[in-house]
């Protein structure tokens, strides 16, 4: 991998192909980490319980669609992942009240146990995965990643432009 990495280092055109095949595999390790370690749930059910749960902290209920937005999958992605939570206790779906033709996805008290039961083992992962970064890099390179989702919003965009 070290080796694939330091060809793909010469030159912008390489770099973004590089950049682009670490963000999927990155992706895909994390995942495959993350759900050996979690055993419960897997790190997608994991992450829309946290956005589920930050919503109802704004006093919103979220609805599949906007859970898909958010989390870049599918309304229907969604929608299993959260049968299979509201199956094992985690949610409620329910309808939502600006719109009743939409489900929304209300966290229970279990989720609000396991996420504070698991919330020092994912601060240690965190603390795994970016230990290697001083403040200021950390910060750099969160900023980074902010313009990767405005990337990524000009592709979903059909490659036009993102309005301001």
């Amino acid at each position: 991998m070290e080796k694939w990495m330091q060809e793909y280092g010469l030159g912008r055109a390489k770099q973004e192909k590089g950049l682009f095949a670490s963000l999927f595999i990155l992706q895909n390790r994390l995942q495959t980490a993350f759900d050996k370690e979690q055993g419960e749930l897997t790190l997608k059910q994991f992450m829309l319980l946290v956005m589920a749960r930050q919503a109802q902290m704004h006093g919103e209920s979220p609805t599949f669609m906007e859970l898909g937005r958010m989390l870049g999958c599918s309304r229907q992605n969604i929608k299993k992942l959260a049968a299979l939570l509201q199956k094992n206790g985690f949610v409620e779906l329910r309808a939502n009240a600006a719109d009743p033709r939409a489900c929304a996805i209300v966290p229970t008290p279990k989720t609000e146990q396991f996420l504070a039961d698991y919330a020092h083992v994912h601060e240690e992962k965190l603390h795994l995965l970016f230990a290697d970064y001083s403040d200021k890099q950390l910060s750099l390179f969160y900023e980074c990643m902010m313009k990767l989702y405005e990337g990524t919003g000009r592709i979903e965009a059909g490659g036009k432009e993102m309005q301001q």
